[in-house]
């Protein structure tokens, strides 16, 4: 936030911002409760599992909104957002209908499965707009990174929800390095913010070998 603030970014992606924000303020809320309360104690279990839900779509949106400044010159602002409101709300269905058998902790089960499917579309939604960048050989350099350092995010985070429930046992190893790769978002946006302008641009043949 600060890289931002500083270079003056911050409303230029204000999304991206916006779900720093909620982050830092989470964080805060979590350790407040975590000391309180307890790291095995209900009430922090609650907090952080909704609490990551709401974080989830925050980030969903900032991804949209990513969308928006690569199909800005196409004027389909409009689309990306309807688009963006409508698979939100199409993955919500699909999580509830998953967690709609469960009579136990029904609500929580569904945010959890809601955070596990939204990391999963934003996956898939984070290659689709890396194969557009490539199509129409986009090269603000700012853009390609935050797109990127979001692509590595996705997949580490998806990968270790799939590992966690392949193997329930080693819950415990795999929301620690869940912890652990929550600065990697953090970290690339502040290279993108500090070290690249909003104008500089990237040769179309680095563009190529960074997709390879």
């Amino acid at each position: 936030m600060v890289c931002a603030l500083t270079k003056g970014a911050f409303r230029r992606y204000l999304f991206l911002n916006l779900y720093m924000i909620a982050s830092v303020v989470v964080s805060l809320g979590r350790y407040q409760v975590l000391e309180h309360s307890g790291y095995t104690s209900a009430a922090y279990l609650y907090f952080y599992y909704y609490s990551d839900a709401v974080l989830t779509i925050l980030l969903y949106f900032a991804l949209t909104s990513l969308y928006a400044h690569v199909f800005g010159e196409m004027h389909a602002n409009r689309y990306v957002r309807l688009g963006a409101v409508v698979l939100l709300a199409g993955t919500a269905v699909f999580s509830y209908a998953v967690v709609q058998q469960s009579s136990a902790r029904m609500m929580t089960h569904f945010v959890v499965e809601l955070s596990q499917n939204l990391y999963f579309v934003g996956l898939i939604l984070t290659y689709l707009l890396w194969g557009a960048i490539m199509k129409m050989r986009e090269t603000r350099a700012q853009l390609v990174q935050l797109v990127l350092s979001l692509g590595v995010y996705f997949s580490l985070f998806a990968a270790t929800y799939a590992l966690r429930n392949l193997y329930p046992s080693m819950s415990s190893v795999f929301m620690s390095l869940l912890q652990v790769f929550g600065f990697v978002l953090p970290l690339a946006w502040a290279y993108a913010f500090w070290k690249l302008s909003s104008d500089q641009l990237m040769s179309p043949a680095r563009l190529a070998a960074v997709s390879r």
